[in-house]
Parts: structure tokens; sequence; C-alpha cells
């Protein structure tokens, strides 16, 4: 009998080591059998997929894939968190977000998983005059308030210290942040304002209130304008790094400055992509603090984004923010906001908010996310993406400090520019549903009871533009909606099945999904003389279309139809207007259907 060495993995002990190149030529094998006749590193190569910014994740890593020491946690570059313990002691700081004054809700959420505020006010948000009672019955030595006022930081800011001192609160207990962000509030409104103001704040701060930072480096004006993880990075950093100049030409020095600045990003449901870009920033942040011989770390605030959140079919969003939260939270964020579901629609009702808050305080309690500091570090995927991101959001900065830093690049319309080519690219994918968005352009849900909210206060804008991923989609659903207002039905297509069910199932499913993604309803039943539709798109496979495509086509004008679609790559069919396959621009398809149709 042999005897097995107790290694921990004895069954797999007598097994060969398989070589990467084995792997390769399975991989050669399988893709010949697709029509793919590539080998070793193109075989490779084909499976790999081109991201933004040039990052490209290929579909295995090995030890062979090496990044640049991670370091430990709480010690430069942070790329494994910016303190010793992580977030192991609490979990991270779960940050609601308000703009308006609610009855209860910011009670309710400090009373039911929340540990911290934020606040807007101004313009777009709470009156400045109704801070006091936005924070009635609040501990506020013990519940941390960050404010977002825009122009009216100064007012704002002056009302919670007012109140921190009519409520008795020591200088040395008050946490939290001032949200001073004027190149956040030039890119959304496009108008400058002066620094001054903000380093009196920084300056008061660093001299009365030691846990109290003055100013925000918000990334999410460039993330919403449609920039790319390597340009929100980068437009921070050079944001941050204008902020350290202007803070130490005022008298603060470069450790003071430093300590004045919380940086906010969006975490997307692009899981790993957002665990790298926290780890990056701190990365990339650590270089810069370098360089001013600040010691410390860059201080987190995650934020799921607003461009993933959808308005059809709004409850697949509790699932993108609870993805964006868990990577959120493995890439180490120090402080997160679960927007709730119905963000997109207006204000959040009690039933929301209570969702976000438990998206956090299942992760952390129950799923015991916070338990282990960086538990994506030593993978070789994350590790390679983190590096690849942070090079690539390096050499944006460079450009944009080339250029005259960050107010010079917004005051150009060069940062306008570079993120609207990258939302272009980008929206040629949604077109073609390259990026999917489950529930408006994959599997949409066109008898949704509409979700209904009361609307939230307009935000600051005239600026960079707000972008949204459904976009495109809820301007065809839009106009299919006006038309069953005005007439008691949607808009038709009928889908002509050839053959048994065996055959055109596929099809018809596909091009189901598809006209619904632009408020179009498939009949796919009866005649086409009863089916109350224009036109119709065949469905079946290749071998009858061949038999009776042309033949289906001629019945279905004779009996009145003014459009015939296949459900097919292209081909020659006498009789086929137009093609309808995976990757065709769907956008374009709807949007020309229904301005057959008439509906505007």
């Amino acid at each position: 009998m042999t005897v097995l060495p107790d290694d921990g993995l004895s069954l797999a002990a007598e097994f060969p080591d398989a070589t990467h190149e084995q792997w390769q030529r399975l991989v050669e094998g399988v893709l010949r059998k697709s029509g793919k006749e590539v080998s070793g590193e193109a075989a490779e190569d084909a499976l790999s997929t081109t991201l933004e910014d040039g990052l490209r994740t290929r579909p295995l890593y090995t030890a062979r894939d090496a990044a640049p020491d991670p370091g430990l946690p709480g010690f430069a570059p942070y790329v494994r968190g910016s303190r010793p313990e992580g977030n192991t002691a609490g979990g991270w700081d779960v940050r609601t977000r308000h703009t308006a004054l609610t009855e209860d809700a910011v009670l309710a959420d400090l009373e039911n998983g929340g540990t911290s505020l934020w606040l807007v006010l101004g313009e777009g948000g709470i009156p400045v005059d109704g801070l006091g009672r936005a924070l009635e019955g609040v501990y506020l030595d013990l519940a941390p308030v960050v404010l977002d006022a825009g122009r009216d930081t100064g007012q704002a800011a002056e009302a919670l210290l007012r109140l921190y001192a009519d409520r008795g609160v020591d200088a040395e207990a008050v946490r939290g942040n001032l949200g001073g962000d004027p190149l956040g509030y030039e890119a959304r409104t496009g108008t400058p304002l002066d620094f001054a103001p903000y380093a009196a704040l920084a300056a008061r701060c660093a001299g009365q209130y030691p846990g109290l930072r003055a100013l925000t480096v918000d990334a999410l004006p460039y993330h919403e304008a449609g920039g790319s993880a390597a340009q929100e990075l980068g437009a921070s950093l050079a944001t941050g790094v204008a902020y350290l100049r202007d803070l130490t030409e005022a008298g603060l020095s470069p450790e003071q400055a430093a300590a004045q600045l919380e940086f906010r990003y969006a975490a997307t449901a692009d899981q790993f992509l957002t665990v790298a870009k926290l780890r990056a920033a701190r990365r990339l942040w650590a270089r810069v603090a370098e360089v001013c011989a600040v010691p410390g770390a860059q201080v987190q605030h995650a934020v799921t984004s607003p461009v993933m959140m959808t308005r059809r079919d709004p409850w697949v969003n509790m699932l993108r923010t609870t993805v964006a939260t868990l990577a959120a939270g493995v890439g180490g964020a120090d402080s997160v906001t679960v927007l709730p579901f119905d963000h997109a629609l207006g204000l959040p009702d009690a039933f929301s908010r209570r969702i976000a808050r438990n998206t956090s305080t299942i992760l952390i309690e129950e799923s015991h996310l916070a338990r282990v500091i960086d538990p994506a570090g030593g993978s070789w995927y994350v590790e390679q993406l983190t590096d690849q991101l942070a090079q690539a959001a390096w050499e944006f900065f460079r450009t944009i400090e080339r250029d005259g830093g960050q107010a010079a690049v917004l005051r150009s319309g060069r940062l306008r520019t570079d993120l609207a080519t990258t939302w272009a690219e980008r929206s040629k994918k949604l077109a073609k549903r390259r990026e999917p968005i489950t529930g408006v352009s994959e599997f949409p849900f066109l008898a949704e009871k509409p979700v209904e909210r009361e609307p939230a206060p307009e935000p600051p804008s005239g600026g960079l533009p707000r972008v949204r991923r459904d976009e495109a989609y809820e301007e065809l659903r839009a106009r299919s909606d006006a038309h069953l207002a005005a007439t008691g039905a949607r808009p038709r297509v009928f889908l002509a099945t050839i053959g048994p069910a065996a055959a055109y199932t596929a099809r018809a499913t596909f091009a189901a999904n598809l006209f619904q993604a632009g408020g179009v309803e498939p009949v796919t039943e009866g005649r086409f003389e009863d089916s109350g539709a224009t036109e119709a798109v065949l469905c079946s496979s290749d071998a009858l279309y061949a038999e009776q495509a042309e033949r289906t086509a001629e019945s279905l004008r004779a009996a009145g139809a003014r459009h015939v679609f296949l459900a097919g790559r292209p081909a020659e069919y006498a009789g086929i207007d137009s093609y309808v396959f995976a990757g065709c621009d769907a956008v374009a398809v709807l949007s020309a259907t229904l301005d057959r149709m008439g509906v505007s």
C-alpha cells in the first residue's frame, strides 16, 4: 500500500503538475471548434477582454503575473488599507445621504445601522437654515456629519459649528467634514469659486477641531460625466494636488493641508474594477504624499454609482448596490454610502432607505466581510488590475498637470472633451448591448407598474453633464409610454415563427427581449392581421430561413406588414428589410422602428 504524504492535499499528490502551455493547448482546441485557428499566446489573447483606459483582462492569471509589492495595511503605499486594523474593529462607516427634510429619516438611519450623516445643503438640498431641524435629536458627539453645500459651504459650516457649540460638544469630539470642494462645484456648475474662504475653514479646523476636515475631493462629477475609472482617479488626484498647493500657500503646513482632505469615489457593480480603483487610489495618493514629504494615507468615502441606477425595474438596483458595496468594502473604503434603489426616481421612501442601510449591515455583520483586511490582496488578477489602473490613472493625472492643473483643464474644456469621448465609446457598447443593463436592455418587463416617488431637489448644473447607462433606452421607453397613454396600446411587432419550437425559440426570445427594450410589445400568438402590428420579425433557424424566409416575408407583406425583420445575421433574402442579431445597434434599430410607427 502506498502511503501518501500528509501535505493537506494528499488526494492530488500523485497527479503531475499541469503547465501553462498544456492549458493553452486545451484552449486552442476549444477555439478551433468555434472556427478560430489560433495557438500559443494568441489563443489566450482571443479570450481576453479589453476594458476602458487600455486595460486588458486575461482569462487566466498565475504566479508569473507579478505586481509591485502592495506592502502592509497602514503602511505606504497603503494599497492594502489606510489603517493597520483596516475595518476589522467594527466595519466601515455606514454613511447615509439626505437631500431633504424628511420626517424622522435622519434619526431612523442612525438608530438602525447608520453611523454617520451626509447632508446635502443649499442649492439642490436642505435649506441651510434647516440644518438644526435636520439634526434635531442627533447626538453630535457620536454621529459624524459630512456637509455638501457647494457655494453655500461657508454659511453651512458656520451653522454646523454654532450647533456644536450650542449643544456643548467639545471641539475634540467633533468628527466629520465641512465638505468644501470648489473645484468639484466648478465641475458641476461651470462657476469658479474663490479658494480663500475654504483655506480659512481648513486653518480653523486644523487649529481648533482635530477630528474635523474642511475639504472633500469629490470624484463623482467626473464619474457621472461618463469618465472611466482612470479618469476619475486622475482628476481626483489633480484636484487633491491643487488643494495641497492652495492650502500651503495660505499658510498651512503640508501635514496640516493633507490632513484636511477626504476623497469620494464611485463604487460600481463592476466588482473587481471597484476593488482595484480604491486600492490604486491609495497607492497614487501615497506617491503624492511621498513627493510632498507628508505622512498619512488617503481617507476614502465610496458611494454606489448614480450612473448605474436605472429608472425601469429599479428593484434590480438593490442587487447592483449590493455588489458595489461589497466591492467598496473589499477595496478598503473607510466610509460607504449606499444610494437607495429608487435614487433615480426622486426622494427615497422609508423602505428604500432601510434596504440601503441593511445592505452594509448584512455585509458587515452577516457576511463578515470586514473581518479580513484586504481580502482580495494576493489575487494575481486584482494585483495586476490595481497596478494597471494605477499606471493609467497616473498618466491621465500627468496630462492634467502638463495642461496647467485641474482648474485649467476644467476651464479650457479639455476635461469635458476627454470624458465625453470615453462616454461616447461606452454608449456604443450599451447601444449594442455589449454592456447589458438587466431589466432595461436585457429582460425588460413592459407590464411593470411604475415606481413613483416625490421629486428630489434639482442638483446644481451648468458644468459637466450627468449621464446614466439607461438614458438611451429610457428615451425609447418614454416614447412608448406616451403612445400607450394616447392610444391605449403600446406599439407592437409580430413575431412570425417558422417550424418547430426547437428551431425558433432562441431567436424569438432574443427578438422579444430586444423590442421590449424599446417599449415595443411582441405579439407571438395568432395571425399577423389580428395582431395590431404593422411590422413583423421572422424567427427560425438558418436552414428553415433558406427554405421559407422569402415566402413567409411575401405572405406577411400581403397581410399588411410594412417592414419585415429577420432575426439572424444579415443575408440575401428577398422581401427582408432589415436584420436583428446579437451585436446589432439595438438603440438605432428601436429608434427607427418607433419612427416608422409614428411613435413620438
